[in-house]
């Protein structure tokens, strides 16, 4: 029997409705599940629970360790390759990055491709112990084709298919590392000097 077009065409609209139904509303859902769900913190734990960085670039190899004495400033010290106060502004952004920092997604991929990706030469590795003796570490490789992010691993290990998962973060994390030995120490206090001047005034003393 054949259908009247107005007909045929009302079946044709109800299929393809359906499976713009399905597509979008049931298979997209899904997706954008999985997508939400690999935007995911890289790290676990607190701020308070760091007890000790070591940052390693193809610069410097820098040991920062949690000031014992936590009421006083500065909050960091420096243990090498000098000895002194840590400039805590500097290292609070690094802290701040690794606690509340995020995977954009995750790549699984053989361990021959790490070089693909810089992570066998890496320009920076970023090791933490916790307080609690636990240790982690971000290896950050090369930037992403675009430059807006940064191909990394956190505490790599090998999965049971032979891969290994490869992050990508924000290039704010070769922002903060890639440093001079120079902006990690204390600044000096330099409101009793004046420009020119390589030492503090003297105290003004009062005359009798």
């Amino acid at each position: 029997m054949k259908l009247p077009r107005t007909t045929l065409i009302l079946i044709l609209l109800a299929l393809g409705l359906g499976g713009f139904v399905y597509f979008y509303e049931i298979r997209g859902a899904t997706q954008r599940e999985e997508i939400k769900e690999q935007k995911q913190k890289i790290f676990s734990f607190a701020e308070d629970d760091v007890q000790s960085l070591t940052v390693k670039t193809k610069k410097i190899t820098l040991s920062l360790e949690r000031n014992p004495e936590s009421s006083s400033n500065p909050k960091w010290l420096i243990k090498s390759p000098i000895s002194g106060p840590a400039n805590d502004a500097i290292v609070s952004y690094l802290m701040d990055l690794l606690v509340k920092g995020n995977s954009d997604r995750t790549v699984s991929t053989p361990p021959k491709e790490l070089k693909e990706f810089a992570l066998d030469q890496p320009q920076a590795t970023i090791n933490i112990t916790l307080k609690n003796r636990q240790s982690h570490q971000l290896i950050l490789g090369k930037s992403n084709f675009n430059g807006r992010l940064l191909y990394a691993q956190a505490d790599p290990a090998t999965k049971p298919d032979g891969n290994i998962n490869v992050l990508l973060v924000s290039t704010d994390f070769a922002n903060a590392v890639n440093r001079e030995l120079s902006e990690w120490k204390q600044p000096v206090d330099n409101s009793q000097k004046l420009p020119g001047l390589s030492t503090p005034l003297p105290t003004p003393t009062n005359s009798k």
